[in-house]
C-alpha cells in the first residue's frame, strides 16, 4: 500500500491513500462486532484477522486507483517493453541505494523511540504503558491531520520545483505551508495542553478507567502536546532536505534526536514517572527541529517568520487562552 501510494502521489492523487486508513478501522471494528459475544481468546484472533482483511482492502483500493491512472501496466509489461534509454544505470542505482538506506535510518527513529518508551514504562507502576499509549494516540491526531497531511500533499510539488531549479516558487510554497501549520499547530497545542485532563475525561473515563487514570493520562498528554509544534515543523522543513536529496543529513539529524530522547528519558523517568517519558519525547522534538532548521538555514527560516501573520497568530493565541480558561472553569463547575 505504501509503494502504491507513492506512485499515486507522483500523479498528485492523495485521496485513496488518505481514505484507505478508514478501511483498516472498518475491518477491525467489524471483526469486533461480529465476534463480540465469543470468548476473549476468539475475539483477539478475530481482531488480528480484521487487521489482515483491512490490509487487503487497502491494497485492493490502491490497485483500482492505479488502474484508473494507467499504472497497472508497470506490473505486466514493464520488463518486456522497457527501452534501453529507460534502463537504470549503475550510477543512478547507487544513488538510489544510498538515499534508500539513509531514509530507513531517518524514518525508523519514531519506531525506535516508541519501543524504548514502552520498555521503560514497563518498569513503572501498573498502567503506565496504557497512559503512554492513550496520551500518544491523542497527540498523534493533530500531528497526522495537519503536519503529516500537509507535508505529504506539498512534497511532490516542492520536489518538482527544486528539480526544475525554481527555488523561489518552492520557497513560497514552503512558506505557505509553514503558516498553515503555525496557526493549526499552535492553537492545537494550547488547547490540548490546557484541556488535557478534560479531553481524557471526555474520551476515556468510563468502565474500568478511573479518575486516577484520567489524571495520569492527562498529565502525559500535556507533556506530549509540548512537542506538537517542533515535531510538526520539523516534518515540514525536513521535506526540503529530502527534496534536495540530502537524506544522509536528515538521517544524522534523526540520530541526534534519538540520542537526546534516550538521555532525556533516563533523566526524567525518575522524578516524573511516565510523564517524564512523554516530556523527553517533546524535548527531543525540539532538538530535531533545531538541527533541521540549521540545515535548512536559520536566515531563510527567520525570513519566513518575519511577517505580519506572526502578530495575528499571537493575538489569536491570546484570545484562545482567554476562551479556554473560561471554558475550563465552566467544565469544572459542571463536574
Amino acid at each position: 500500500m505504501t509503494l502504491f501510494g507513492s506512485l499515486l502521489q507522483y500523479k498528485h492523487h492523495f485521496a485513496i491513500t488518505a481514505f484507505s486508513t478508514a478501511l483498516l478501522n472498518i475491518a477491525m471494528i467489524g471483526a469486533l462486532l461480529l465476534f463480540q459475544n465469543y470468548d476473549k481468546k476468539t475475539i483477539v484472533y478475530a481482531l488480528s484477522y480484521g487487521v489482515l482483511m483491512g490490509g487487503l482492502l487497502q491494497v485492493i483500493a490502491h490497485l483500482l486507483a492505479l488502474k484508473k491512472n494507467n499504472f497497472c501496466r508497470l506490473f505486466t509489461l514493464g520488463f518486456r517493453y522497457r527501452n534501453k534509454k529507460d534502463a537504470i544505470t549503475r550510477e543512478s542505482n547507487q544513488k538510489f541505494n544510498r538515499a534508500f538506506f539513509h531514509s530507513i535510518l531517518g524514518n525508523s527513529t519514531p519506531q525506535i523511540v516508541s519501543f524504548v518508551d514502552t520498555t521503560l514504562a514497563s518498569f513503572l507502576v501498573t498502567g503506565s504503558i496504557s497512559y503512554l499509549y492513550y496520551g500518544n494516540r491523542i497527540f498523534q491526531l493533530p500531528l497526522a491531520l495537519f503536519a503529516i497531511a500537509l507535508t505529504t500533499g506539498i512534497f511532490p510539488k516542492i520536489t518538482r520545483l527544486l528539480k526544475a531549479n525554481n527555488e523561489v516558487a518552492a520557497s513560497k510554497l514552503l512558506s505557505q505551508g509553514f503558516w498553515i501549520l503555525a496557526f493549526l499547530l499552535t492553537t492545537s497545542t494550547l488547547g490540548g495542553y490546557m484541556l488535557s485532563h478534560e479531553i481524557v475525561w471526555l474520551l476515556f473515563e468510563h468502565g474500568s478507567f478511573s479518575k486516577n487514570d484520567t489524571s495520569n493520562t492527562g498529565f502525559v498528554l500535556a507533556m506530549y502536546m509540548i512537542g506538537l509544534i517542533p515535531f510538526g515543523l520539523a516534518k515540514l522543513f525536513s521535506l526540503w532536505l529530502y527534496a534536495r536529496m540530502r537524506q544522509k543529513e536528515a538521517a544524522i539529524i534523526a540520530a541526534y534526536a534519538l540520542i537526546s530522547n534516550l538521555i532525556f528519558s533516563f533523566a526524567l523517568i525518575q522524578p516524573m514517572g511516565v510523564a517524564g517519558l512523554a516530556l523527553a519525547g517533546s524535548l527531543s522534538g525540539c532538538v530535531l527541529l533545531f538541527f533541521t532548521l540549521r540545515s535548512f538555514g536559520f536566515k531563510a527560516f527567520f525570513a519566513i517568520l518575519y511577517s505580519k501573520k506572526l502578530i495575528i497568530l499571537l493575538a489569536l493565541l491570546l484570545l484562545e487562552w482567554v476562551i479556554l480558561r473560561y471554558a475550563k472553569e465552566l467544565i469544572h463547575g459542571y463536574l
